[in-house]
């Protein structure tokens, strides 16, 4: 969702971060320091199939449930050299899964082992921006075994964004917003004299992206996919993240149907095919007809109106629907001034559509810029009694971006990356329903939201999905609503001002009311630095800026694994601490492995209780309570309850520790950092 700038009031929070064993402060923050670049001649031992760059034992029974086989360039074979591990924001490694990569000149070589029969692969990658913006492209060979040799030609078209929300395509641009405070200065610099130097390009970001590539044939397991820089690239450089391998089935068929074919659609792509479709979309409704598109790429610029209709491809290896952005001669009522490629339902004030059912193709839009009025999303409008499963989408501002009232739809195995915004927002009055099983990767905001703007959401589910390395803000995020549950998910390595996990009483968002669970979900290195505050959020951060959050909120089995600040962090902005709580959240049967600093960090009034939270690998004291920043001599406003079963933390000192209790003062604004051990089986 949009991410505005937080109020200057914020610096009175404090300054500066202080330093510690093994880390170093950048802009603010304090991360693990990077290894040395070590350009080397490495050999793999083997392959090794991570899940979010971790062992996936460590996240059993959580995240999406994928087809392809996850592989860090990190653990392959390469003459490259490591960058990283670094998680400071605006660098390349900060990006990359596990916060680690292998960076290539030409000639140089990544090369990976197939760890199962593949006939497909994914390869995450970062090269250089122009120099005016705009992106360049450049090559990278394929080879398997040393053979069948096949070029790809990366791009970063879609890549590198600079400056302030909602962000430039422009490495010159002067500040957007001149008026606004910033952490590199701690000045408003509109308002400073001697005017600040910004140095640019400002704030550098969302570096990464990705392509796939049938390799023709299905090789073995043992077999090796060597990714080779060739010499004369225009790509000075270039960063490998992974490499995802795939067995592609063959291409499903559908005899009986409305076969976008017959109606004139073009599987080039050299012709436009969205007249195409409506007229097979309208022949299928009266013929009660599902509509088929067959193998191939079409090109579709602007959007396909879907009510009481489904649409199968072949399946999203084989089927893409493709389009270019398009400048509109006027602004639409909502804003928008581009259109693109997406499949809508009706406005929610027009009743909304029914019955769409969307399955096994994908959609690559052309999005390279933020305009947060545009609908140029995958997926839009409103679609009550409606399933979206099995769709590749990237390169569109948000995935899902679902308008309601509505209710009733199923978004479930789908596969949403490159992203400028979100990749599925539940807006406004989306009610009873679900997503699962979705894999997210690199989003330029929240990965998967339910924002109750006006109208709140109730009685939604997102459970067993994966969200990966969010640029921005959170990767799973609830502003306000009634009963909803976030459940069985993997979140990993979002970059700055956001949380794996969030609950926030924000952005004009209705109140919580009813329950809100956050059940059985992992996340690994989340805790990002917050820009506008200067300081780390928790691997799961409830934040009360608009209301009160006093819903009957529990947080139950999570795992908060390698935090780089906090596991557990409940806040408000210091320019309404004295008006808004947090209270009676309920953690229970939560395990935190590795924590920068504290496994709970209070800046609220308000209370929590805590019962069979086990930690370990604390970096800092275990509770860090600010409460509203008033200190008075009873005690923090915000009480901590033990329920028994808390153990482990820090040497032989217990997290929640008896002195800690109810609400004994333990301040630090900014404690020391401490990297914490890669996480372990418990």
């Amino acid at each position: 969702m949009s991410w505005t700038s937080l109020t200057s009031g914020a610096v009175a929070l404090g300054l500066s971060l202080g330093l510690s064993a093994g880390l170093l402060s950048v802009g603010g923050t304090a991360v693990a320091a990077p290894h040395a670049d070590r350009p080397t001649e490495r050999p793999a031992a083997g392959p090794v199939v991570t899940r979010a760059a971790l062992d996936p034992a460590l996240v059993a029974g959580r995240g999406a449930r994928v087809g392809f086989a996850e592989q860090e360039a990190e653990n392959a074979a390469t003459n490259g050299t490591v960058i990283g591990p670094d998680r400071t924001a605006y660098t390349l490694p900060s990006e990359a899964s596990g916060r680690t990569a292998v960076k290539l000149t030409p000639e140089q070589y990544v090369e990976f082992t197939l760890p199962s029969a593949a006939n497909a692969i994914t390869v995450r990658y970062s090269i250089p921006d122009a120099s005016g913006g705009g992106g360049i492209t450049a090559p990278l060979d394929v080879t398997v075994n040393g053979k069948g040799r096949k070029t790809m030609t990366l791009t970063s078209q879609y890549a590198w964004l600079y400056n302030q929300y909602p962000f430039s395509n422009d490495p010159g641009a002067d500040l957007l917003h001149p008026d606004w405070w910033i952490t590199e200065c701690a000045c408003v610099p509109a308002s400073t004299t001697p005017a600040p130097v910004i140095t640019k390009p400002f704030r550098p970001s969302h570096f990464y992206d990705e392509q796939r590539l049938k390799l023709g044939k299905t090789y073995r397991a043992g077999d090796r996919v060597r990714l080779t820089v060739p010499a004369g690239s225009r790509a000075d450089w270039t960063v490998v993240d992974l490499l995802d391998s795939e067995l592609v089935g063959a291409p499903h068929v559908r005899l009986v149907a409305a076969n976008v074919l017959l109606f004139g659609a073009d599987p080039s792509g050299r012709r436009d095919s969205a007249d195409a479709f409506d007229r097979a979309i309208a022949h299928a409704k009266r013929k009660n007809l599902t509509v088929y598109i067959p193998p191939g790429t079409y090109q579709v610029n602007r959007h396909i109106i879907v009510d009481d209709v489904t649409i199968e491809g072949a399946g999203n290896w084989h089927t893409v629907v493709k389009g270019r952005q398009v400048t509109l001669d006027r602004p639409t009522p909502d804003g928008s001034v581009h259109t693109g490629v997406g499949f809508y339902g009706k406005d929610a004030a027009d009743g909304g559509s029914h019955n769409v059912h969307l399955s096994g193709f994908a959609i690559e839009g052309d999005v390279r810029e933020r305009v947060d009025t545009d609908q140029v999303n995958g997926v839009g409008g409103a679609m009550s009694d409606s399933t979206i499963k099995g769709l590749h989408i990237r390169h569109t501002k948000v995935g899902l971006w679902f308008d309601g009232p509505m209710s009733n739809v199923r978004v479930s195995g789908n596969i949403v990356v490159d992203q400028i915004a979100d990749a599925l927002n539940f807006h406004t009055g989306v009610t009873n329903s679900t997503v699962s099983d979705n894999f997210v990767r690199n989003t330029g905001d929240d990965g998967l939201a339910m924002w109750s703007e006006k109208t709140a959401n109730a009685r939604n589910t997102f459970t067993r999905n994966t969200v990966q390395s969010p640029v921005l803000a959170n990767g799973i995020a609830v502003y306000g609503g009634t009963d909803n549950t976030v459940s069985d998910n993997l979140v990993a390595d979002p970059v700055r001002e956001g949380s794996a996990l969030h609950a926030g009483s924000r952005f004009g968002a209705e109140a919580f009311t009813g329950a809100l669970r956050f059940t059985d979900n992992t996340t690994v290195r989340a805790g990002t630095y917050e820009l506008n505050w200067n300081i780390g959020l928790g691997a799961i951060w409830l934040y009360a800026l608009d209301k009160d959050i006093d819903a009957d909120v529990r947080i139950t089995g999570d795992r908060y694994l390698d935090s780089t600040y906090n596991a557990i962090m409940l806040v408000s902005d210091y320019a309404v601490k004295d008006l808004y709580a947090i209270e009676g959240v309920r953690f229970k049967d939560v395990r935190i492995d590795g924590t920068g600093t504290s496994a709970v960090s209070a800046r609220v009034k308000g209370s929590a209780s805590f019962e069979n939270v086990d930690a370990r690998n604390v970096g800092a004291v275990g509770v860090n309570n600010c409460g509203s920043f008033n200190f008075p001599a009873s005690g923090s406003e915000f009480t901590l309850t033990d329920l028994g079963g808390n153990d482990g933390g820090r040497g032989a000192q217990s997290w929640l520790a008896p002195w800690l209790l109810p609400n004994t003062i333990t301040c630090d604004d900014r404690p020391p950092v401490v990297a914490p051990p890669a996480p372990s089986t418990w």
